[in-house]
């Protein structure tokens, strides 16, 4: 069994044994393997133990990864880093996902630039749980004002919520966010039945955000092995 075999297994079980220990069918929580950084073969050999979603936090490392993947017809390509204006028309038309999405101007742009040969772009909200002012993502109280400005643009599908919450050991800081998020992603479903996906939780807390209500969690070094950061990335 080769190392990237053993620890995806390791990963896929750890989230169903999360998912046993609060009673919740391990169906309804959805692995994310970020493969940021990480080559095209590498990919390849997850995919072909079963994994379908990918995550990747890099428009142009992204993109070479698509390219050379294309034959994989099936694999779903989710964006999860932060993304700039100038690289928005990527996104539009190659991926399937954007997880990051905090202002109606980039909304926008993606709704003109999404091709309409394709099906439209699955988008979730980032939202700034923890009111880190250096982190991105929209304020709690501002989710519903960005979801109605989603549900006018017919290239996108408004599908829920996503976090990164504070970088902390405390698990009762987190286990708050983590609720917090449960509760903002109850309320938006109240107006969008759609939007029924709630992003949290990585490799450290895997068990925790499940718990508290995540259906998906986003694992990369666990998976993958340790990141080689370049120079420079975008």
């Amino acid at each position: 069994m080769s190392t990237i075999q053993q620890h995806y297994q390791s990963v896929t079980q750890r989230l169903q044994q999360a998912c046993a220990d609060c009673g919740r069918d391990p169906a309804s929580v959805r692995l994310l393997a970020v493969s940021k950084t990480k080559p095209a073969d590498m990919v390849e050999a997850v995919y072909n133990l079963g994994q379908r979603a990918f995550g990747e936090n890099y428009v142009q490392d992204g993109m070479d990864k698509i390219t050379a993947l294309s034959h994989l017809d099936d694999i779903e390509w989710h964006f999860i880093g932060p993304l700039q204006s100038n690289k928005s028309r990527i996104v539009a038309e190659h991926f399937h996902w954007l997880e990051t999405l905090d202002r109606e101007k980039i909304a926008r742009r993606l709704h003109e630039q999404r091709p309409h040969t394709m099906p439209p772009l699955n988008v979730l909200l980032q939202v700034n749980i923890s009111g880190e002012e250096q982190k991105s993502g929209v304020l709690p109280a501002d989710v519903e004002a960005l979801a109605q400005s989603i549900a006018s643009l017919d290239r996108l599908q408004l599908r829920g919520l996503m976090c990164i919450p504070e970088h902390t050991d405390d698990n009762e800081v987190l286990a708050e966010q983590f609720r917090a998020m449960k509760a903002l992603s109850q309320q938006l479903q109240q107006q969008h039945p759609q939007a029924d996906v709630l992003s949290m939780g990585m490799s450290g807390d895997l068990e925790l955000a499940i718990a508290c209500g995540s259906t998906e969690v986003r694992i990369g070094t666990d998976i993958f092995g340790a990141r080689d950061y370049p120079a420079s990335k975008s």
